[in-house]
């Protein structure tokens, strides 16, 4: 076993800044080359720190600050202008990083593009996404795919 300290977001692992422990092959060969995570030192928890607190201050401050940026979602659309070709086919599809650019374009807050869930979008019209704001608060919003002209 292998002690990593996490430097981003791993699914089922851990958060940036934790301190696992996983297979030694799991980190050589997937978690350090990757960029998710550094070898674990001694010298090693001044890191953990600074990424705790790099993490503390993107989250939101408490539940009551992600409920009111919930409502403030949840109440407004989300208009997204795409490429799209004959009958509305998108050029590709719309990703989790688009999302949150256009939530902060709209002036509605910052949202973290690892906390986006979509289905998957093809065409223009509406769709609905989940964003994770805060733990047990998510908001499903509505997503207006149009045509960029």
């Amino acid at each position: 076993m292998a002690k990593v300290i996490l430097t981003h977001e791993v699914q089922g692992l851990g958060s940036a800044g934790d301190v696992v422990d996983v297979k030694t092959g799991y980190a050589r060969n997937y978690l350090v080359p990757q960029g998710f995570g550094i070898h674990w030192t001694r010298g090693g928890e001044a890191q953990v720190a600074q990424l705790r607190a790099a993490r503390d201050a993107r989250a939101l401050a408490s539940v009551e600050d992600a409920q009111a940026l919930k409502a403030k979602l949840q109440e407004n659309k989300i208009r997204m202008q795409v490429k799209t070709g004959t009958g509305g086919r998108l050029f590709g599809s719309v990703k989790p990083a688009a999302v949150a650019a256009a939530v902060s374009a709209a002036g509605l807050g910052e949202i973290d593009k690892r906390k986006v869930t979509l289905p998957t979008i093809k065409t223009t019209g509406e769709y609905k996404a989940t964003l994770h704001l805060h733990d047990g608060v998510d908001a499903v919003v509505t997503l207006q795919v149009i045509s960029q002209r």
